[in-house]
């Protein structure tokens, strides 16, 4: 489990592809020290097992089901990614439950600047959209945000960024059309399943 709070910019090291699978080596030198063989750590939001660690990077092995329902095979040599070791009980839950588990990818459709804030704007699939409300949070790219409105007509999903969120994240780096990674609030989730549930089994 994750809360969201992205802890270093990591930077993509080395990519090695395969026809299943890939191997991302990933540089991060404040990460490593929290980091041991086998731990789960989130990448742009998306959980990932650390498999070696040498010096000041690790590598993570990942599978074509997840190469193809998230944006991390556009993942170049060079690119920054948002990084979270796992949460600890003893930690302040400074965001909100994130699995790490992605739902989907997002489109970035704008990003602007502000005095104190920025408008961050995304067109999201139409089949998420339903379970985020106003006020509510997201998870983008492993990034705890509060939505801020919603158009649904043009499944657009506006978040306000803080100059903090800016500077310690990918985000202010992603350009109109790149794909940005989507988890919608488990509690959304489990909801849904409830609710349908019960309106199947007439309790």
């Amino acid at each position: 489990m994750f809360t969201g709070l992205v802890s270093e910019l990591g930077i993509v090291k080395e990519i090695t592809r395969g026809e299943s699978s890939a191997i991302f080596t990933i540089t991060a030198p404040k990460s490593v020290l929290g980091l041991s063989l086998g731990d789960s750590i989130a990448v742009n939001g998306t959980c990932l097992t650390a498999t070696s660690i040498a010096g000041d990077s690790f590598t993570a092995d990942v599978m074509v089901q997840t190469l193809s329902l998230t944006s991390l095979a556009q993942l170049e040599v060079g690119s920054l990614v948002n990084l979270e070791l796992a949460a600890t009980l003893d930690m302040r839950m400074g965001g909100h439950i994130v699995q790490g588990h992605v739902d989907g990818t997002a489109t970035m459709v704008q990003l602007l600047p502000g005095d104190k804030w920025a408008q961050f704007d995304i067109k999201a699939p139409e089949h998420l959209l339903k379970y985020v409300v106003a006020q509510g949070s997201i998870t983008l790219d492993g990034v705890s945000l509060t939505v801020g409105s919603i158009d649904d007509a043009k499944q657009i999903i506006t978040v306000w960024l803080i100059p903090e969120t800016l500077s310690k994240t990918n985000l202010s780096k992603k350009k109109p059309g790149d794909l940005i990674n989507i988890e919608v609030d488990i509690l959304a989730k489990y909801v849904e399943r409830l609710i349908s549930k019960g309106a199947i089994d007439g309790k």
